[in-house]
C-alpha cells in the first residue's frame, strides 16, 4: 500500500492503528516516545509477517519530527500516510486550569498536530507523491465537555487545522481528515475515569461505566475500532473525501 507513519503508536487507539494498517500492507513507522512500547508494537507487526520500524520523535519538537519524516523515507522508502494520533487529556475545571496545563496539551494535541502535518506535508510536496493526512480528533472536538474544556478546546482546533490543511493541499494531491473516537476503553479513559472519581467520589470504574450507558450501540469503542475507520482515511477508498472530522462513536454525538 504505501508507507504510514502513526505517532503516538506504543499503545492504545495508536497501536491499534499502526497494527491495523501494517495487516492492510502498509509499511508502518511506529512512533512514540514511550521507547519500550513502539519497540513492542514494530516487534509485533515484524512477527505477523509485515514491515515497521521503531521511531521516539517527541511531536511537541518540531525538528524532531522533520527527522522523523526524513528518517522514515530513507529507512522505508516514501511517506503516503501521516497519522498524527499522539495526544494527551487532563480533567479539571476550567476555574482551575493553570498555565502550565494550558502549555501541555496544546503542544501535544495542537501543535504536535500541525508539527506532524507540516513535516509530512513537505515530504509529500518535494516528492510529489501526494498523500494522506489523518488528525486525531475526539466527539469533545464537536461538543465541549465539562471538566474536559480545554482538551475539548485542542480537540476543536484539530478540526479547525484539517479544514484549513485540506484546502491548502489539495493542489498537491494531499487530502487531510480527522477522526473523532468517543469512549474508548483504554490507558487514555482510564485517566478521565480515575481523575473524576477522585472529584466526584465515584469508584475505579464507575464513571467510564456511567459514560458508556449513554452509548447506542451499547458498549465501550475498542482502539480496533477507531483503526477500521483510519484504514477507510488512508486508504484508497477515501480518495475523494477531504476536510473531515468524523465521528466515530457509537452514537454518542449525533449531528
Amino acid at each position: 500500500m504505501g508507507v504510514a507513519v502513526v505517532t503516538g503508536a506504543g499503545r492504545g487507539i495508536g497501536r491499534g492503528i499502526a497494527l491495523r494498517l501494517a495487516r492492510d500492507g502498509h509499511a508502518v513507522a511506529v512512533d512514540d516516545v514511550n521507547t519500550d512500547d513502539v519497540a513492542a508494537v514494530a516487534n509485533e507487526i515484524t512477527a505477523a509477517g509485515g514491515t515497521a520500524r521503531a521511531y521516539d520523535a517527541d511531536v511537541t519538537d518540531p525538528e524532531a519530527v522533520t527527522e522523523l519524516c526524513r528518517r522514515v523515507v530513507d529507512d522505508l522508502g516514501g511517506l503516503d500516510v501521516m497519522v498524527a494520533n499522539a495526544g494527551i487529556a487532563q480533567v479539571k475545571p476550567l476555574l482551575e486550569v493553570t498555565p502550565d496545563d494550558l502549555r501541555k496539551i496544546f503542544d501535544v494535541n495542537v501543535f504536535g498536530v500541525v508539527y506532524c502535518l507540516q513535516s509530512a506535508a513537505r515530504t509529500m510536496i518535494d516528492r510529489g507523491t501526494g498523500g494522506k493526512i489523518v488528525n486525531a480528533a475526539s466527539i469533545a472536538g464537536h461538543a465541549g465537555f465539562d471538566l474536559l474544556g480545554h482538551y475539548s478546546a485542542t480537540k476543536f482546533a484539530v478540526r479547525a487545522l484539517t479544514q484549513a490543511a485540506a484546502k491548502e493541499l489539495a493542489p498537491h494531491r494531499i487530502t487531510v481528515n480527522a477522526y473523532c473516537p468517543g469512549i474508548v476503553g483504554t490507558d487514555m479513559w482510564d485517566l478521565i475515569d480515575a481523575q473524576m472519581g477522585e472529584r466526584s467520589g465515584a469508584a475505579k470504574g464507575e464513571t467510564l461505566k456511567q459514560y458508556a450507558a449513554g452509548i447506542p450501540l451499547g458498549r465501550v469503542q475498542t482502539a480496533e475500532d477507531v483503526a477500521a475507520f483510519v484504514s477507510y482515511l488512508a486508504g484508497p477508498d477515501s480518495d475523494y473525501m477531504t476536510g473531515q472530522s468524523v465521528m466515530i462513536d457509537g452514537g454518542v454525538v449525533m449531528v
